[in-house]
């Protein structure tokens, strides 16, 4: 798996890091996502599917 985010979409919802904290974070600034694991662990894999599928403009980009 490879998670991306586009950073230009995102709204700064905040469910993605609420959700995989371990994956995302947010800029100290204006709240915009920062992928910390673009290739998480497998234990990680599915809370990282339910932030891309909640995330509010699709921003984040999940390839297996």
């Amino acid at each position: 798996m490879h998670v991306s985010a586009d950073q230009d979409k995102c709204c700064g919802a905040g469910q993605c890091v609420l959700l995989a904290p371990e994956v995302f974070d947010q800029r100290e600034e204006d709240g915009i996502v920062t992928v910390l694991d673009p290739e998480p662990p497998g234990q990680l894999h599915d809370v990282a599917r339910e932030a891309a599928a909640v995330c509010p403009t699709s921003a984040i980009s999940i390839r297996e």
